[in-house]
């Protein structure tokens, strides 16, 4: 399954993250706490990391129509969400660097 990531520049990082998987709750299955959230669709999930002045995407779904399905739905939604912060969201591929493996217990 491709992986592919992004860093969105926004000092309201924690903000829209929120708001996005608040939004996501009715459509997959959400784990959301203060700094990073996760969401499983049917065609793929993402975590992302909320940090000072960044926010962190990390994500995977299966080659082809999921993949290009996956990236839109959280680039597009996340502008949606953030207001008028015109965020850009660049997809890099492979998995995010340095990304937490686990959540905290």
């Amino acid at each position: 399954m491709p992986k592919f990531h992004a860093r969105v520049a926004t000092p309201r990082a924690s903000r829209n993250m929120t708001r996005l998987f608040k939004h996501f709750a009715h459509k997959g299955e959400v784990r959301l706490e203060d700094q990073q959230a996760e969401v499983v669709f049917v065609f793929g999930e993402c975590r992302m990391f909320a940090g000072p002045d960044q926010l962190l995407i990390d994500c995977q779904a299966a080659a082809g129509e999921a993949e290009k399905r996956l990236r839109f739905v959280i680039a597009d939604h996340l502008n949606r969400f953030s207001g008028d912060e015109a965020l850009q969201v660049e997809w890099q591929d492979g998995p995010l660097p340095d990304a937490p493996a686990e959540w905290p217990a």
